[in-house]
């Protein structure tokens, strides 16, 4: 069934490169194979899923969240094993929280020993959104630390997720030896301002319809370069490294609050607080420094996320997607103008 679905991928390329130009167009950035596969990526976010339907609409390659920071996808098995049993090729990502490299390893470890004795047909894919209170090195150390932990306890190929923003302005070599799953949004083809030279994987809409899912889901486009070269299992029962506690020393910023930060490093104003002697958690001062403690194993369901928006995000399109209202989003984040959000800010959402 999967070849029969690659052999009908090949003759959808050919529309696809008539269509869009993936051969490479001038500022476009170019395909890195000619074969594209129509795919989709989905978690939790999307519900009971008829994959026997999603099969049927043209749809070769899905994604699957596995995991988030130390917690299971809830949907993840059941969507893998609907997914296999309709014939569709399966990639398994990881949504990562991580605020150290030691944390990023931790965080590897769980998403390979959650997917171990899947036998995946796509790169294992780290999708490191959760930006926050970073720097642009600690981001590049923090993902080179997942990636190579990954392909070092699965024995596998991975790739990295990006949006277009920080694939143009954060991320550097070496991580630009990963393959690139881009999204970038109303746009015909990828920017060439990316700091790759082709992509695996396009993201190109969070609002897309498929058979099959009720409401809005992810639609991508995904090459031959997306495929692992050989397939094979991932090892069973990965041990969890001993963890451990990581100290940084954060400066606090004009306009921050110890609730923000705490926010952001996945911890308690109460710990931050204790960790730094302050007495008024109401009062803090720009300049000072905070000594902050990452735990590589934190609590299993964080209390908030981030996302960076997109070119062509709404706010009513990012509550819609993650099952939220406006107004749960306007209380966590300093909004003035709801019709008013710009690619690479980022939310804070429940």
């Amino acid at each position: 069934m999967r070849y029969k679905i690659r052999l009908l991928a090949f003759t959808l390329a050919l529309t696809l490169v008539l269509t869009f130009g993936f051969s490479g167009a001038a500022s476009a950035l170019p395909a890195d194979s000619a074969v594209v596969y129509h795919g989709i990526d989905v978690s939790r976010w999307q519900g009971e899923i008829d994959f026997e339907q999603v099969a049927q609409s043209g749809v070769s390659i899905v994604y699957i969240r596995s995991s988030y920071g130390n917690t299971e996808d809830q949907n993840f098995r059941a969507y893998t094993r609907s997914a296999l049993d309709h014939g569709l090729m399966t990639g398994f990502y990881h949504y990562l929280t991580a605020r150290s490299v030691s944390q990023a390893r931790y965080q590897a470890a769980f998403f390979v020993r959650t997917i171990g004795g899947y036998t995946p047909d796509c790169l294992l894919a780290m999708d490191f959104e959760d930006l926050s209170g970073l720097s642009p090195q600690e981001i590049n150390d923090i993902s080179l630390a997942f990636l190579q932990a990954v392909e070092e306890f699965s024995g596998l190929e991975v790739c990295i997720y990006s949006d277009a923003y920080q694939a143009s302005r954060i991320l550097e070599a070496p991580i630009t030896s990963y393959p690139l799953w881009v999204a970038e949004y109303q746009a015909n083809t990828p920017s060439d301002e990316v700091a790759w030279a082709s992509w695996s994987g396009w993201q190109y809409t969070d609002t897309g319809q498929v058979p099959g899912i009720t409401g809005p889901v992810d639609r991508d486009y995904f090459t031959d370069e997306i495929l692992q070269n050989s397939v094979k299992p991932v090892p069973a029962h990965v041990p969890l490294p001993e963890p451990g506690i990581s100290e940084l020393t954060y400066r606090v910023r004009p306009g921050d609050t110890l609730w923000g930060i705490a926010m952001r490093y996945h911890t308690t104003v109460p710990a931050l607080a204790d960790e730094n002697g302050i007495r008024q958690p109401n009062l803090i001062y720009a300049g000072e420094l905070l000594t902050i403690r990452i735990a590589d194993r934190t609590g299993n369901t964080p209390i908030f996320y981030t996302y960076m928006v997109k070119p062509g995000n709404t706010l009513s399109g990012i509550a819609e997607k993650y099952h939220t209202t406006l107004g749960r989003i306007l209380a966590l984040n300093p909004i003035r103008d709801p019709n008013l959000i710009y690619p690479g800010q980022l939310l804070y959402l429940p």
